[in-house]
């Protein structure tokens, strides 16, 4: 399979497939920043700077079904070891394509940096902008391949039903015109999962991170 990440991850978002032929592609990272796996139906991605010949004799190393292989845990941690980097979970990777008008709810565009989650989404996104909701909190940036990827956060004792399912469509209206949305969810996380698909994000694989130290 050619192209770039970013021109699979585009692919991926307009329902254009890496084909299931239980292959491996294996690019160069798209910035210092990026590196990861990410697993589609029968077809993975791995993103890194380190030699390919040496990510391709690691997988063949293993013991287990080549389809899984990947996101096996004895390859995750090879690569990790490798590259001298950290992961936190391995992520159900979602996209959904932008709305048009206003966010389903009022929101008000913080002018800082302070809120918890956008601190911590600077560390793996650019271009960051976040908007505060009464009781919640939805955040945009440019992470992996330049994608738009958004994260939101329910205040504490605010899990009323649907606030979590509004800032999420929110994402949906806030990013820029014609470009996908992207977002990762724990895959233990059933009510985030949830959240999501109902605001019409749709699963199209499982991405781990590997995050500079």
């Amino acid at each position: 399979m050619g192209g770039t990440l970013a021109e699979i991850l585009a692919a991926v978002a307009a329902g254009r497939f890496p084909p299931p032929d239980g292959g491996t592609t294996v690019l160069p990272q798209p910035c210092d920043r990026d590196a990861g796996v990410i697993a589609f139906t029968a077809h993975s991605v791995v993103f890194t700077d380190e030699d390919p010949h040496w990510v391709r004799e690691a997988l063949a190393a293993l013991d287990c079904d080549r389809l899984a292989a990947t996101m096996h845990p004895r390859f995750l941690a090879a690569l990790l070891e490798r590259t001298g980097r950290a992961m936190d979970t391995i992520d159900l990777l979602t996209v959904a394509s932008p709305l048009a008008g206003a966010p389903p709810l009022r929101l008000t565009e913080l002018a800082d940096a302070t809120h918890p989650r956008e601190v911590r989404a600077r560390q793996r996104r650019d271009d960051i902008r976040a908007w505060a909701a009464d009781g919640g909190v939805v955040i945009l940036g440019r992470g992996v391949a330049g994608r738009w990827e958004a994260a939101i956060e329910v205040d504490e004792g605010r899990c009323e039903a649907g606030l979590g399912r509004a800032l999420a469509t929110a994402a949906r209206h806030l990013v820029p015109t014609g470009q996908p949305v992207w977002a990762q969810q724990a895959a233990g996380n059933a009510r985030s999962v949830r959240v999501f698909q109902a605001a019409g994000f749709r699963p199209v694989g499982a991405e781990a991170l590997l995050l500079k130290t």
